[in-house]
């Protein structure tokens, strides 16, 4: 699957191909590098609670959360600290 060019605006991007790709990332992404399924989980389940989630993305900060909250020394970027 080929990246998007990250000179690419949102309106340029093709939804369901980047999609795909972040979705692959995540699956391939070392399971060393990640944190336990529950944690995961957890995490996740905090977020989906989340007033600031839209469309799988943190209006806090921007991030993807599903990759966020996949990386062992990340944390919740809002105000307070929800994980």
């Amino acid at each position: 699957m080929k990246k998007p060019c990250i000179k690419c605006l949102l309106a340029e991007l093709d939804y369901d191909e980047y999609r795909a790709n972040l979705l692959e990332h995540i699956k391939n992404f070392p399971r060393e590098n990640r944190v336990s399924d529950d944690e995961y989980d957890r995490r996740l389940g905090i977020c989906r609670t989340c007033g600031s989630l839209s469309d799988g993305m943190c209006l806090e900060c921007g991030c993807y959360v599903e990759l966020r909250a996949l990386k062992p020394k990340m944390y919740c970027a809002g105000k307070v600290k929800k994980w």
